[in-house]
């Protein structure tokens, strides 16, 4: 079966969501537990079972507006800020003064450093150091002192808040920075395969054009010399590169994007049956090309058999451009334990030394694209062995094991 790739965007910022949530139910237990088993000890208990009672729904509530990102607002945050200080402000009024000389807890207890945490995870360390500073203020008010526990207490938050907005902004950076990597490199595979489909069509026909014009002569050698001409401006287009793709709009707010491969729903085959290579190659056996295999099935994934193919029939196309009209040609099967390994051999002239670095930097991809880049794609590997005036040879290596 044919596969395509889709992108799927995950975050390392969601965990944080998702423990912040359960953070804030957890706290609010917590200090609901915290005025049951103290509630002797309040002068005004009426007046924390209000504020408790809309902590419980507001808690629940607003457990959507915790899920992620977009749906936490600075609104919501405002009002959730609003709400933690409201709980501090009115412990004096339904605890005991005693209570509150002597270190005991707010109404809210620990639940107001999920409003705080809230703004670390949304804005980053500054959003969390001025919600911390109010929490601050807000505990020296109702203690009416700046007490060694108060300040203790003030400095924990401030300082954890502020550490955590760091890491946040640290990890969305870091993940504009894969996303846009993962871009990048998914954009150079397509132009990679752009770039073979080309040089096994376009390029090779511009190529034959040109030659045949100049044989011919007259307007066809017009003809060639243009054909020519936007042959070197194609392969400076495909050497060069395509435009980088548009960052998404989940990169730019800190997704990170993977890439993963699908089966191709509009490819219509449904085949994804191991495929004999052996049918893929005999398309290329003529009069000046021998093709050896090993009389038994040669099976590979659809999509490594055709690949592998494809870049036989572009080591073929080099000797018919470079070997001449008359060299010969082998292609030898190989069916190995763990690999399956195609020679394609000639006895051509050779590749000079240095040769296929020079092509590749002239823009000519034909065996970087067609033979190499198309054996990474599956996993295999491509080696040219050459020896002037001995011939070369293509050996084509893919293991059966090997996942793309």
């Amino acid at each position: 079966m044919a596969k395509r790739e889709r992108v799927m965007t995950m975050s390392v910022e969601q965990p944080l969501w998702r423990a912040l949530s359960a953070y804030r139910v957890l706290t609010m237990c917590y200090a609901i537990g915290l005025f049951v088993t103290a509630y002797d000890e309040f002068h005004r208990p009426e007046v924390a079972v209000a504020f408790l009672s809309v902590l419980f729904v507001w808690t629940l509530v607003t457990l959507p507006k915790v899920a992620g990102e977009a749906s936490c607002t600075k609104r919501f945050l405002a009002a959730d800020l609003t709400v933690a200080l409201t709980g501090i402000l009115l412990t004096p009024v339904a605890d005991s003064h005693d209570r509150i000389v002597a270190g005991g807890p707010t109404l809210p207890s620990i639940w107001t450093a999920g409003a705080v945490l809230a703004f670390a995870v949304k804005g980053g360390w500054r959003w969390a150091a001025f919600a911390s500073t109010l929490v601050g203020i807000a505990n020296v008010i109702q203690r009416g002192t700046l007490s060694q526990d108060t300040l203790h207490n003030v400095l924990l938050v401030w300082v954890a808040s502020i550490a955590i907005g760091y890491v946040v902004e640290v990890a969305r950076a870091s993940e504009r920075t894969l996303a846009r990597a993962l871009e990048i490199e998914a954009t150079t595979r397509e132009r990679e395969r752009l770039a073979r489909d080309i040089h096994d069509s376009v390029l090779q026909v511009l190529a034959m054009v040109q030659r045949r014009g100049s044989t011919l002569g007259g307007e066809a050698a017009e003809l060639g010399r243009m054909a020519g001409e936007q042959e070197v401006a194609l392969r400076t287009l495909v050497s060069g590169g395509l435009p980088a793709s548009r960052v998404s709009e989940d990169a730019r707010q800190g997704a990170l994007v993977r890439a993963v491969e699908e089966p191709d729903e509009n490819d219509g085959s449904g085949e994804d049956d191991p495929r004999d290579l052996r049918a893929l190659l005999t398309q290329y056996a003529t009069a000046k090309v021998t093709f050896s295999e090993p009389g038994a099935p040669v099976l590979l994934a659809p999509s490594a058999a055709k690949e592998l193919a494809a870049a036989v029939g572009a080591a073929l196309d080099n000797v018919h451009r470079h070997a001449g009209e008359n060299a010969r040609a082998w292609i030898l099967v190989e069916d190995e334990p763990d690999a399956v390994i195609v020679t394609v051999r000639d006895d051509g002239p050779g590749i000079p030394e240095g040769r296929l670095a020079q092509a590749e930097g002239e823009g000519r991809m034909g065996v970087a694209l067609s033979i190499r880049g198309r054996l990474r794609d599956i996993g295999g590997t491509a080696e040219v062995i050459s020896i002037a005036g001995q011939g070369t040879e293509v050996e084509l290596s893919v293991p059966k094991a090997g996942r793309r």
